[in-house]
């Protein structure tokens, strides 16, 4: 096989294929019928000629045996008439016409013929592109279904692809939201401890933190030994004698 011939097989092959991917098969089919009840049209046209021309044949065989029926008739006069020589010229035209009328039952016999096998043909024909317009219709009826079919399962694909592009987008949000409450919680939890500094709070310095602290512990000792003197005062009290008690009252 030739460069040339190869490269035009390749070619042939793209654009079948490019043809089928584009091509719609209800379109195909709705094509193919109107070309079959073209042909069906032909035959019947034929099938009308053929009887026209049998018609013919039937109507000038009708003149034809008219007239010879009508030589018939006039030898006839002619011999009642005694003239023999007109009567054989009559018979003798009859005869000729007899020959024709003859070589017409043939032709007519032929038409007749033609005409039968044209009519089971266009009978067949007619049976067979009915049958074709019902599988037709069936088979679009079938594909309009399975194109709904492969529409509803795209949409249900996508769909799904959708779902799950929104479910890895909500789950990356939950775990964002996740992440930034742990942070939070760590903060606080950092801040309480000091571990970080309030940023929020006042400012102060060490040196003022310390002398916070040493205030507070003075204040808890001199509370402290204020309770201290308050119990000691209160266990001299109770340790007097009671008689000298009475000697003052007996002074008095």
């Amino acid at each position: 096989m030739g460069i040339a011939k190869r490269l035009n097989s390749m070619f042939q092959a793209k654009a079948n294929a490019a043809l089928d991917k584009h091509e719609d098969p209800r379109q195909t089919l709705d094509l193919s019928y109107e070309q079959q009840l073209e042909n069906l049209t032909k035959v019947k046209r034929a099938v009308a000629d053929v009887a026209t021309a049998r018609k013919r044949v039937e109507i000038q065989a009708e003149q034809i045996k008219s007239q010879g029926d009508k030589l018939a008739e006039q030898a006839k006069q002619a011999l009642g008439q005694g003239n023999e020589p007109l009567a054989r010229e009559a018979l003798t035209r009859r005869e000729a016409i007899a020959s024709q009328l003859k070589d017409l039952d043939a032709q007519h016999a032929q038409i007749v013929e033609q005409e039968d096998k044209l009519t089971a043909t266009a009978q067949k024909l007619q049976t067979e592109v009915e049958a074709f317009r019902t599988r037709k219709e069936t088979i679009k009826a079938t594909y309009t279904a399975a194109e709904a079919s492969a529409h509803v399962s795209e949409a249900v694909s996508g769909i799904s692809t959708s779902m799950n592009d929104a479910g890895a987008a909500m789950q990356r949000a939950q775990d964002k939201v996740a992440q930034m409450q742990a942070r939070s919680g760590a903060l606080d939890e950092l801040l309480a401890s000091g571990a970080l500094t309030d940023l929020s709070a006042a400012p102060t310095d060490d040196i003022q933190a310390q002398l916070d602290k040493a205030g507070g512990g003075s204040n808890v000792d001199a509370q402290l030994a204020a309770l201290k003197a308050s119990l000691s005062a209160g266990e001299t009290q109770s340790s007097l004698p009671s008689g000298g008690a009475t000697a003052s009252s007996d002074e008095a």
